[in-house]
């Protein structure tokens, strides 16, 4: 008994194979492989539970969940996610700048006694700060300096011109406080972690101090966090004493 409809079948798969092909024989068959193709995406894993069944398995990054009640307009997120952004760049320099502070009071109070040693090693220590940081802060924007200006406050309790007043002199301070009123800042005022933008930068550093940062900043921007590298955490300049 004739089958037309699977003769029809071979006739057609004949003539859609490449010119010069030929059927093999059952002894000549080889499988056809192919060139694998990259494996793209996350590789997921199984178990096999102890009834014997395979359940596949992945693992998910952590996200973070925003407290309940939390309303704010589209340009208050944008600008939200602009200082996150801005804080994870520039805060690594607040505490670092901390620990330099605490290194040079430390000096100050143990190997100097004269006002000379005092302003030699201090203008060592500022010239130090700008082979290290100068590059790193040119290429700051205004709004991320704002926000380092306002993180060295809270880590060091001094605001900016209480620091340069200290370190430097008065005229300096007053000079950078006349700069910083040309562009609408005061560089007396003191870091408030209560009131405005100064409460939104204390979330954001009780999250970072907790060990959650990575997981809330996917959350917002779906990649996880640059990290900010800083060459050197401590300063190598020392008291220049004068031979006797």
């Amino acid at each position: 008994m004739r089958h037309p409809a699977l003769i029809s079948l071979l006739l057609l798969a004949a003539a859609l194979l490449p010119a010069g092909h030929a059927f093999a024989q059952d002894d000549d068959w080889k499988p056809i492989t192919r060139a694998a193709r990259p494996v793209r995406g996350v590789p997921m894993y199984f178990e096999v539970d102890p009834q014997g069944d395979t359940v596949f398995m992945e693992t998910l990054d952590p996200v973070w969940i925003f407290p309940k009640g939390r309303r704010m307009r589209d340009g208050d997120w944008r600008r939200y996610y602009k200082l996150v952004y801005n804080f994870n760049k520039v805060y690594p320099y607040a505490l670092v700048g901390r620990k330099m502070m605490a290194q040079v009071d430390s000096t100050l109070a143990a190997d100097v006694s004269k006002r000379s040693e005092r302003n030699r090693y201090i203008n060592d220590v500022e010239k130090e700060l700008f082979r290290l940081f100068e590059k790193d802060i040119r290429n700051m924007t205004i709004s991320q300096g704002l926000v380092l200006m306002r993180l060295v406050d809270r880590e060091c309790g001094m605001s900016a011109f209480s620091i340069i007043k200290t370190y430097e002199n008065g005229f300096a301070a007053n000079f950078w406080q006349l700069v910083a009123r040309i562009f609408s800042q005061n560089l007396k005022t003191r870091y408030d972690p209560s009131k405005g933008e100064d409460a939104k930068i204390e979330e954001l550093c009780k999250i970072w101090d907790s060990g959650q940062w990575d997981a809330f900043y996917f959350s917002i921007f779906m990649e996880r966090p640059a990290k900010t590298v800083i060459q050197r955490e401590t300063l190598e300049s020392e008291v220049q004493k004068k031979n006797p």
